[in-house]
């Protein structure tokens, strides 16, 4: 069984949203395994750098999806991904610094974050596109029950 193991309740677009979010549970499941075998410290850095690396690139494309549907909630939303950039970026100066309990702050940050703002942050972005895709095909036509 993997540390975060990925489950219907976590897919949002079964598209590029879904990759992006299943690229980072493989990446914190690898960080996770590591530390179980006694190896955070030696595969942390490189795991920090492509987790940050391809976290910032998941949000700049899931910022431009939010921009050009103009997402009400993109101020906000954009405001708890940075926050987690900052939170990752604090722990890779306490991981240059020499912690030995990176690996599993990291982890564990990752695996609590991701979740959680999956399944709030994003499925507001995925509902609010949901509405907007059905507000723009127009009423529907209302179909006429013959009367007997």
């Amino acid at each position: 069984m993997a540390y975060f193991e990925w489950g219907p309740d976590l897919e949002i677009d079964h598209g590029q949203i879904d990759a992006d979010h299943r690229q980072l549970v493989g990446l914190v499941n690898e960080l996770h395994t590591a530390t179980s075998q006694g190896q955070g410290q030696a595969v942390v850095a490189g795991v920090m750098v492509r987790l940050i690396t391809y976290t910032q690139q998941h949000f700049s494309r899931e910022e431009q999806l939010m921009e050009s549907s103009a997402f009400p909630a993109l101020m906000g939303h954009c405001k708890k991904h940075k926050q987690i950039i900052a939170e990752l970026m604090a722990l890779a100066e306490k991981q240059e610094a020499g912690s030995i309990t990176v690996a599993s702050q990291l982890s564990s940050l990752m695996r609590d974050w991701l979740s959680l703002h999956i399944r709030r942050s994003d499925r507001e972005l995925v509902a609010f596109l949901k509405t907007k895709k059905l507000a723009s095909q127009g009423p529907r036509p209302v179909r006429k029950v013959p009367l007997r």
